[in-house]
């Protein structure tokens, strides 16, 4: 896998397709790795885009280059590492679709770089204007007990325990039963093996609202934009599971007067991994997409 070395990164990635061709960045989510884009990429390399599949900062085989580097997991260190590799591979406008973690930062790239990104499509989360984060109501906050978790040093110390039984349980509990086997958990797990897997996951989620959690300033270009921006320019596709048990369809309801061009579809009986769960589906309503915006 070649390797883009960045301010803060050796970022990993895969570079599939044309070069010349109209280029898609695929983020995945957390817990998740690149592999779960496998089923998607050959459908969007054959209709004649060039599909780069990066591991996001703490997974698989991206690295920190240096220990004193805080090890930031906010949307906004995600968008910068898209767009350092963007730049790296010489892209100058490119899509993004992105998964949960990976959504956020496909909505979060749409604002700051509207020039640069052609269109965008979100799995499983629903964007958040000025990327603002809220206490949900009680019912909605239920499934998010893995997150309340974390706010715990009690609970910090058994994430970092047993990240791998951690990420699992998320996997059995977000999407109907029967979605995934043992074997591909266990391929997609090495990724969580990354020495700075849990301390990005870690941050990523403390930063959310314990205001003391500490985010890296080099990121706060980014922040300030996406706090500053509350309507997205660029058409976004929005793609939820109608049996998404984490972030339920409801939660992106409503919210087509923050864009100026926006679809969405809701996939009946699909849960919280539809590129997984449906990549038939996701594939062909993408590449609707792309066809549309992305060339």
């Amino acid at each position: 896998m070649p390797v883009l070395r960045t301010p803060a990164l050796d970022l990993a990635f895969r570079d599939t397709g044309p070069a010349g061709a109209p280029a898609v960045l695929l983020l995945h989510g957390w817990p998740d790795a690149a592999r779960g884009w496998d089923a998607v990429v050959p459908a969007l390399v054959g209709a004649g885009f060039r599909v780069v599949v990066p591991d996001l900062r703490g997974t698989g085989d991206t690295v920190f280059r240096s220990p004193a580097t805080l090890r930031d997991g906010t949307a906004a260190a995600l968008v910068r590492d898209a767009l350092d590799l963007a730049d790296g591979l010489g892209l100058e406008r490119f899509s993004v679709v992105g998964h949960d973690w990976g959504a956020r930062a496909a909505y979060q790239l749409a604002v700051v770089a509207p020039r640069r990104v052609r269109c965008a499509a979100a799995l499983a989360l629903a964007y958040q204007p000025r990327g603002e984060f809220s206490v949900p109501s009680f019912a909605l906050a239920r499934p998010f007990w893995y997150q309340w978790l974390m706010f715990l040093d009690a609970g910090v110390e058994a994430v970092r325990a047993d990240p791998v039984g951690f990420a699992r349980e998320q996997w059995a509990t977000w999407s109907p039963p029967g979605w995934w086997d043992e074997a591909e958990f266990t391929a997609t797990a090495r990724a969580f093996e990354n020495p700075a897997w849990t301390d990005v996951t870690l941050n990523a989620y403390r930063t959310r609202f314990l205001p003391g959690e500490p985010r890296d300033p080099r990121h706060d270009d980014v922040r300030a934009a996406v706090a500053a921006t509350e309507r997205v320019g660029v058409p976004v596709l929005v793609l939820h599971g109608g049996a998404d048990a984490c972030d339920p369809p409801v939660t992106s309801e409503g919210l087509e007067p923050f864009f100026d061009e926006h679809r969405r579809v809701v996939l009946d009986g699909v849960g919280h991994f539809p590129h997984r769960e449906a990549p038939g589906d996701v594939a062909r309503l993408v590449l609707e997409h792309l066809r549309r915006h992305g060339r």
